[in-house]
C-alpha cells in the first residue's frame, strides 16, 4: 500500500504532524500530554453540533465513582443506549477529547450516548479501566428508566476504547447477566503484534512503533496480563455468542491488522459481524479535525445498528 493511496485529508493531517517535528508521544511526560488534550478538547469543542441535552454526572464505580457525560438527543423517547469509551492508549484520552464523536453518535442514532471516564494507566493498570468499562455498562443496563431507554445496549469506542467494547461484549457473555446488544470497534487496540505488517509499514503514522510500546506498557504492566482475553479479546479460545457488531478499520493506521484478524475472528466465531475497512484513511480518522469521513463512518456505524435490531 502506498503513499500515494492515502486520502489528501487524511494526508493533510499526517503533513500537519510531520511539519511540527513532533516526537512519538510517549517521550513527553503523560501529564503536560492529557493537560494539552484538555486546552484543544475545550478549543474544538466551542460550537459543536446540537444535541437535545448533556449531562455531566457520575456513577458508582468499583474503586469510587466513574465520571460520566450524558448525551441526549432531540427526538422523543424512548432511546437505544450507547455506552462509550474514549481512545488513547489507555494512558491518554477523556469525555472531553471524543465529545465531538459522541455527539455524532448521538445525533446519527437518536440514541442516548453515556460516555465513561474511566481510569488511566500507568496509575491505574490492568484491569482498572476494564472494571470501571463494565461496571458503567452494568450501571446503564439496569437504569433503563433514568435514561428514557428502549431497552437496547450497546457497547462502543475507538483504538484503546474499542478494547474496552470489545472486553465488556465478552464479559457479558461469560458472565451472563448482561445482555450487549451490539457492539462498534472503531479502528480497536486489538491482538497488536509488533510483527505485523501494518506495525511495520505505518510505523510513525499518526503513531509510532515506541508510542504502542509504551501504552502496552503502562497498561498491562506484565507480560502474563498480555495473555489474558479480559486484556485483549483477541486472547479469547473462543468468541462465539458475543454480541454482533461493527469492526472499523483503517489501511494507514499501525493497528489495521489487528482489527482485520478480530473481525474475522468473530466471523470465524459465527458472530454475525460487518467489517468496514477504510484503506485511505489513518488512525483516529473518525475523531480527527478535516478529515469528512469522520462524519460519514458515524452515519455508516448507525445504519448497521439500526439495521441489526430491527431485525
Amino acid at each position: 500500500m502506498s503513499a500515494s493511496e492515502m486520502h489528501p485529508q487524511a494526508r493533510a493531517v499526517v503533513d500537519r504532524q510531520r511539519r511540527l517535528g513532533m516526537p512519538p508521544i510517549s517521550r513527553f511526560d503523560r501529564r503536560l500530554v492529557r493537560t494539552l488534550e484538555g486546552v484543544s478538547a475545550w478549543l474544538n469543542t466551542r460550537d459543536p453540533p446540537a444535541v437535545g441535552a448533556t449531562v455531566d454526572g457520575s456513577i458508582p464505580g468499583p474503586d469510587g465513582d466513574v465520571s460520566v457525560r450524558l448525551y441526549r438527543p432531540a427526538a422523543p423517547p424512548p432511546y437505544p443506549t450507547i455506552v462509550f469509551f474514549h481512545g488513547g492508549g489507555f494512558v491518554l484520552g477523556s469525555i472531553g477529547t471524543h465529545d465531538l464523536l459522541c455527539r455524532r453518535l448521538c445525533r446519527q442514532t437518536d440514541g442516548v450516548v453515556v460516555s465513561v471516564e474511566y481510569r488511566l494507566a500507568p496509575e491505574n493498570p490492568f484491569p482498572a479501566a476494564v472494571e470501571d468499562a463494565y461496571a458503567a455498562t452494568q450501571w446503564v443496563a439496569d437504569n433503563p428508566d433514568r435514561l428514557a431507554s428502549d431497552g437496547t445496549l450497546v457497547v462502543a469506542g475507538d483504538s484503546a476504547g474499542g478494547n474496552l467494547a470489545a472486553v465488556v461484549a465478552l464479559m457479558a457473555r461469560d458472565r451472563d447477566g448482561l445482555a450487549v446488544d451490539y457492539q462498534v470497534l472503531l479502528y480497536p487496540g486489538i491482538g497488536i503484534h509488533e510483527d505485523q505488517g501494518s506495525v511495520r509499514e505505518n510505523d510513525g503514522i499518526v503513531l509510532a512503533v515506541e508510542d504502542l510500546e509504551w501504552f502496552q506498557e503502562c497498561y498491562y504492566g506484565s507480560e502474563i496480563h498480555r495473555r489474558n482475553p479480559y486484556a485483549d479479546p483477541a486472547e479469547a479460545c473462543d468468541l462465539s455468542g458475543v454480541a454482533p457488531g461493527t469492526v472499523v478499520t483503517a489501511g494507514f493506521d499501525p493497528l489495521r491488522d489487528g482489527g482485520v484478524a478480530y473481525a474475522d475472528q468473530l466471523e470465524a466465531d459465527d458472530v454475525e459481524v460487518t467489517h468496514r475497512h477504510h484503506a485511505d484513511m489513518i488512525h483516529g480518522f473518525a475523531t480527527s479535525s478535516g478529515i469528512d469521513r469522520a462524519e460519514t463512518v458515524v452515519a455508516d456505524v448507525a445504519t448497521d445498528l439500526s439495521e441489526a435490531v430491527t431485525r
